[in-house]
């Protein structure tokens, strides 16, 4: 099967090869181009990265020196050292994490639901409710309604403060809902003939047909949940509730000589690669989960949100 499959891909590769040799002038000079300025724009997105990636390892000397620095002359893990040596970030990561994996794990539950019974054309008021739930979309109570419904739940200083206001993105929903629907209604119809409900359908026969929609949804808010900021500067004041974007603020205005809790982040010389050190290990959660979704990620994303 492997050697069929190795077969297929060649012949394939075979196939665009030879079509690019017949094709015009024309179309080979947009080709190039095209290329180019693609690997020109990949190249300005992962420049940044790399730069405060080698920052994070470079020496005190060598950042008073150089403004950009690319790769380092010498190696030094003193930032890192620096950082995990301290409990702070390690609480912070926890504190992350909590929110990440409860919060998407509670989203997508919500989500799916109410995707699922929005998807079926027989539900009573179906018009109704998306239309109340796109209208969300574009408008919202604020910043302070907002925060007056956490408070008044007695959600203040709680880490559920950070999931339960954003349980539910009518985006991704929409994005479920129209990935269901392009579901074929004989499947269910067939399984209501056997005698199923609509719970059994639903983690049967849909959940199982959705995992490209499920795995970027989930993506969608994993990424979200870890990065929360806002939430967490409005309703947590405790800072040993803080998420690990919070205390990468902390650093980056404690190492600037600007107002903040010193008491929590101590930064010590080089102040540069340590900012530098913690947007690495802010960042590198997300980059480890994302290549085990990236095969679902763009299936289904353009089949949610074109369908429908």
């Amino acid at each position: 099967m492997s050697q069929s499959n190795t077969n297929g891909k060649n012949k394939i590769r075979l196939s665009e090869l030879n079509k690019w040799r017949h094709s015009t002038t024309g179309e080979k000079v947009f080709d190039i181009v095209n290329i180019l300025f693609l690997v020109g724009f990949a190249l300005l997105c992962l420049i940044p990265f790399i730069n405060i990636l080698a920052t994070s390892f470079a020496t005190p000397g060598e950042i008073t020196t150089r403004s950009f620095i690319l790769w380092p002359r010498t190696f030094t893990l003193d930032a890192y050292r620096y950082i995990l040596s301290t409990p702070t970030i390690f609480r912070s990561i926890g504190v992350s994490l909590f929110v990440t994996v409860i919060g998407t794990s509670l989203s997508m539950v919500l989500t799916s639901f109410l995707a699922y019974g929005l998807s079926r054309k027989y539900l009573h008021g179906r018009r109704m409710f998306n239309f109340l739930i796109v209208f969300t979309m574009l408008f919202s109570g604020g910043m302070i309604p907002s925060f007056l419904v956490v408070n008044s739940l007695g959600l203040i200083d709680s880490l559920w403060s950070l999931i339960l206001p954003g349980a539910v993105s009518a985006y991704n929903m929409i994005i479920m809902r129209n990935f269901f629907q392009g579901i074929p209604d004989s499947l269910e119809e067939s399984a209501k003939m056997d005698g199923a409900g609509h719970f059994k359908i639903f983690f049967n026969i849909i959940l199982p047909l959705s995992l490209p929609s499920i795995a970027t949804v989930s993506l969608f808010y994993a990424v979200n949940y870890w990065n929360t900021y806002q939430g967490a500067i409005l309703y947590i004041n405790d800072h040993t509730k803080w998420p690990v974007q919070v205390l990468l603020r902390q650093i980056v205005l404690v190492s600037s000589g600007l107002n903040a809790d010193a008491t929590v982040v101590d930064v010590v010389p080089p102040a540069q690669s340590v900012k530098m050190a913690v947007i690495i290990i802010a960042t590198l959660p997300m980059l480890i989960a994302y290549p085990f979704v990236q095969k679902y990620f763009v299936k289904g994303a353009m089949v949610g949100s074109v369908k429908g």
